[in-house]
């Protein structure tokens, strides 16, 4: 059994860092899901998918993969780069496309 630890990344749709703070571990699937053939939803039984734990730290999640004795592999951190936007430049004249409405 493997676990993937990492933290995730904002939410695109908001400008806001909610819920990015943490780390999170995940077990990875150790069972292919599978089409359940009376209503048609996808299932699996395992039941470790549906865990998903969350660490102040990377160093804390590390130290439960090791003591709970699980493979684990750490996905590096993601930083966004700002853009720098400027209501004003939208009416330059030297603008490379032209501003239409």
């Amino acid at each position: 059994m493997t676990a993937r630890i990492y933290r995730p990344a904002r939410n695109a749709m908001q400008s806001g860092k909610a819920k990015t703070r943490q780390w999170i571990l995940v077990h990875e699937p150790s069972v292919a899901r599978e089409v359940e053939p009376l209503m048609g939803y996808t299932s699996s039984s395992d039941m470790k998918s549906q865990v998903e734990l969350s660490f102040d730290t990377l160093a804390e999640a590390e130290a439960y993969a090791r003591n709970a004795g699980l493979a684990y592999q750490v996905q590096p951190d993601h930083q966004p780069t700002t853009k720098r936007v400027s209501y004003p430049d939208n009416f330059r004249n030297d603008r490379k496309a032209p501003w239409t409405h």
